[in-house]
């Protein structure tokens, strides 16, 4: 009777004895008695202990008594004992081999083939890591979201889907929302479908995903609550080190203002320019008015004086159409130029004309002045002297020279023999052109033979301030 139960026991503790060690669980069998019967080789490696020190000891009693835990009594003595197991009952505790540690519990009663003799199985999975790493991350996070709350712009942390992982104070104040109607949710989806808005789509859909950080992108439109409003949308994705998840930072910056104050200054620009440019042409009325009255020798200095004041009140009136600001649209000035030029020293019947072929550049306005004039001059100076015959073009052209504007005006006259530009002044009757060129900060060269026509080519920055001012002209 006795070879017969021990032969029924012997394979299920062989069968048992197997699934224990291959198990990557911390394992261990305990009798009636909390006694270990027997422990898994997880078990020892984890807490630094022997076959020999643990099997046959209470379990409270292993070691320096380190599982003397009052979390584990209660879990053998007062819940196993009504319970057929127990799912991951948490025990935190500190071993003296170990250290502090984070350990979850599973206990269930082990009933061998028709009986229960009492013996319970403890599955135990050291998650102190995990822990410590999500204790890690919530402390991150909190720094975090101080961080960024003390940031003055709204700002808002996106998941690579859209969605808000993190608001900063500043944007739920302004957009008067609160963290939990915000978080998890599309930044076109909050509150009234404010942010649904195309210049958003446009920035959400096409330019974040190309993995390129996003500065001052502008939006307008009227928002909910806050009417219309301009902000400049500043993107970066951010990733920690060893996590391949990426997110979005973007932040809002509200420069409604200030975009209202640089349109006030502009249409304030705009009426003083368009005011300058009415008094100009009065000037310029006035003289051509002494023109019909003006004895032949001075008649040819009053319509250069008259051209001259044109080209000005040309450039103010570009600048009172303008949207640029603080530009100017080379090839439509040189248009306007053109169109004076021709009415104050041509006019209806002259067979002389004025062409213009320029590329689409722009140059800065406090150079637009010295600019026209030069044109005016070197053309001036054109259809006085290059068509004694009184026929021929004069072409205006602008273009990019690298990083420098080249200016041209050639004609299809007479030419000239010397084409030294230091005595350009003295061949065409005006020092007007060297004083222009030195304001704008240029070099000079001219081409040409006799009959084959002139070229003046004038080059110059693109951007260029001046400084001291402009250069008086010379008496």
């Amino acid at each position: 009777m006795v070879d017969s139960a021990l032969d029924d026991k012997a394979p299920f503790d062989v069968v048992a004895s197997d699934i224990v060690e291959t198990v990557p669980s911390a394992l261990i069998i305990l009798d009636r008695n909390l006694v270990v019967a027997s422990a898994n080789g997880v078990f020892y490696q984890m807490f630094r202990t022997n076959r020999s020190e643990t099997e046959g000891c209470r379990i409270f009693e292993l070691g320096n008594r380190q599982w003397d835990i009052s979390a584990l009594h209660t879990l053998l003595e007062d819940v196993i004992p009504d319970r057929a197991s127990v799912e991951k009952f948490e025990v935190v505790h500190d071993f003296p081999a170990i250290g502090r540690r984070t350990m979850l519990v599973n206990a269930r009663k082990i009933h061998r083939p028709g009986r229960y003799d009492g013996s319970i199985l403890l599955a135990i999975e050291d998650v102190s890591d995990e822990r410590a790493a999500r204790d890690e991350s919530k402390r991150n996070w909190k720094l975090t979201q101080s961080i960024v709350d003390t940031i003055r712009d709204p700002l808002v942390v996106l998941e690579s889907d859209m969605t808000i992982v993190m608001a900063s104070k500043a944007f739920l104040t302004m957009f008067g929302s609160t963290t939990a109607k915000t978080r998890g949710r599309r930044i076109s989806e909050l509150g009234q479908h404010q942010w649904n808005v195309p210049a958003l789509r446009h920035l959400m859909e096409k330019v974040l995903p190309e993995n390129k950080p996003i500065e001052s992108f502008e939006i307008e439109d009227i928002f909910p609550g806050l009417g219309r409003r301009v902000f400049n949308l500043n993107a970066r994705k951010i990733s920690q080190p060893g996590n391949h998840a990426h997110r979005m930072l973007l932040v809002f910056e509200d420069i409604t203002d200030r975009k209202q104050r640089e349109r006030d200054a502009k249409m304030l620009t705009n009426e003083i320019s368009h005011r300058i440019k009415n008094n100009l042409q009065i000037v310029a009325g006035l003289i051509a008015h002494e023109v019909r009255s003006t004895a032949t020798p001075s008649l040819q200095g009053y319509r250069a004086m008259q051209a001259r004041i044109g080209a000005i009140a040309d450039l103010y009136d570009l600048i009172s159409q303008s949207s640029r600001g603080e530009t100017i649209a080379v090839n439509a000035y040189l248009r306007e130029i053109a169109k004076t030029m021709a009415a104050s020293l041509l006019g209806s019947t002259s067979g002389i004309t004025i062409e213009v072929k320029a590329e689409a550049l722009d140059i800065d306005s406090d150079r637009a002045v010295p600019f026209g004039l030069l044109v005016n001059e070197l053309a001036t100076n054109a259809i006085k002297h290059a068509f004694p015959g009184g026929t021929g073009c004069v072409v205006l052209s602008v273009e990019k020279a690298g990083d420098q504007i080249e200016l041209t005006v050639a004609d299809n006259g007479v030419g000239m023999k010397d084409a030294d530009p230091t005595k350009i002044p003295e061949k065409r009757g005006s020092d007007y052109v060297a004083i222009f060129v030195r304001q704008l900060g240029g070099t000079i060269v001219v081409s040409g033979s006799e009959g084959a026509g002139t070229i003046v080519r004038v080059r110059l920055p693109l951007l260029q301030a001046l400084s001291g001012g402009v250069e008086p002209l010379a008496a």
